[in-house]
């Protein structure tokens, strides 16, 4: 299972012109589930996440986590972090889930974070979205959970 964290002060995501969702300050997370990938795996990356230190304290020091800071998460499926692009220019995402896999890897994702966080906010798995986000800092962190 594969994630690109974007740490924000607010993004959104849209879907035919309407807002499927928003948050402020928090973690947006492009999430892509992967062949072999399980619901033990996807409970890893989620605790991963909710602990992971990447914002800033009193002084200034990355050594608080989005629960810490009572932040959102806004989860969007993103396949194309499965690309491999080493065989030639057109990339291929071969190691990405199956479609049904995949939704309900993600699908299980977010009732996991909407289980263990008070603000989960997402897109809308296989749609064409426009992703809308201020990275605060920059600060953008991938992550890569394997069986």
């Amino acid at each position: 299972m594969k994630a690109l964290l974007q740490r924000v002060t607010s993004a959104r995501v849209d879907i035919a012109g309407r807002t499927a969702g928003a948050i402020e300050a928090g973690l947006l997370v492009l999430l892509c589930a992967e062949h072999d990938d399980t619901d033990a795996l996807a409970d890893r990356m989620l605790a991963k996440i909710l602990k992971l230190r990447i914002f800033s304290d009193d002084a200034g020091k990355m050594n608080r986590s989005v629960q810490d800071i009572g932040g959102g998460l806004l989860v969007v499926s993103q396949f194309t972090l499965a690309a491999d692009v080493s065989g030639g220019n057109r990339p291929s995402f071969t190691q990405a889930a199956p479609p049904d896999e995949g939704r309900r890897l993600y699908e299980y994702f977010v009732s996991r974070a909407r289980a263990a966080h008070p603000v989960v906010a997402t897109g809308e798995f296989a749609a064409d979205m426009q992703v809308h986000l201020v990275n605060d800092g920059p600060v953008t962190i991938p992550l890569q959970m394997s069986p």
